[in-house]
């Protein structure tokens, strides 16, 4: 392997030195690098964002009725029901209290029971849907929670009916808030993605550790890390933009 630092090696465009460096294989070319690069990477992306797609679909449509359900049963709320609030509150932070590594083992009888395998990217789609419904409840019910009561009180005195004060005051009034959780949970399953991926789920996550952590790759190491900053920050400026067009104030 070559003497010469990272910086030289590019200056000097010596490419194949470059890719002897970056892997530790005295046989490697600069050409057989990429062609390596190209057949992973690309499609370790596809499968992240595959996984994180599903996952945030199913975690936004049982998150909403969960954290509405918390909202609606509150003491104060339409439906008060306090000791089924509690209850509901208390399994939802058993939820978030268990470690995603931990609850990716626990749910893998169930993800065997849904898709057949409890391995892979489609396998990944349980566990962190499973992992992302408590904390997407937390975060709409703290969303509605910010609605001021007078906008409340102001539809009971119009005569609005509950379902009415739900679907076309609560829901539409606290859209932003409702849109930077969904983000922050889309930004949260990515993370969990990559750990789904250290013990068989595919995606970036199994080739930063099977390829960055496992055979030394540093190169490897940073280039999925990239990737995911990049997936991230292209999500977020996307939920920040639809949050201010919501935004009414």
């Amino acid at each position: 392997m070559p003497d010469a630092g990272f910086f030289e090696l590019v200056f000097a465009r010596e490419w194949d030195d470059l890719a002897r460096s970056l892997t530790g294989n005295i046989n490697m070319t600069f050409e057989n690098y990429l062609a390596h690069l190209q057949r992973t990477l690309p499609q370790a992306t596809i499968d992240t964002i595959y996984m994180v797609s599903f996952a945030s679909l199913f975690a936004v449509l049982f998150g909403i009725i969960v954290g509405m359900t918390l909202y609606v049963t509150q003491p104060s709320g339409i439906y008060a029901l306090p000791k089924f609030n509690r209850l509901l509150g208390a399994i939802i932070n058993i939820g978030r209290s268990i470690p995603f590594v931990v609850l990716i083992i626990l749910v893998f009888p169930l993800s065997r029971v849904i898709v057949g395998t409890s391995i892979g990217r489609t396998a990944s789609i349980v566990p962190l849907t499973i992992a992302a419904i408590p904390f997407m409840s937390r975060v709409i019910e703290a969303a509605l929670n910010e609605l001021g009561r007078g906008i409340i009180e102001a539809a009971v005195a119009a005569g609005a009916s509950p379902s009415q004060i739900i679907f076309r005051v609560v829901l539409p009034e606290s859209a932003p808030g409702l849109v930077s959780g969904f983000t922050l949970t889309i930004i949260n399953l990515i993370t969990f993605s990559a750990m789904a991926g250290v013990i068989g789920g595919g995606g970036l996550g199994h080739i930063a550790h099977s390829y960055g952590v496992a055979r030394f790759r540093t190169d490897m190491l940073v280039y999925t890390i990239i990737i995911l900053v990049v997936l991230v920050q292209i999500i977020q400026a996307v939920g920040q933009y639809i949050s201010r067009r919501l935004d009414k104030r």
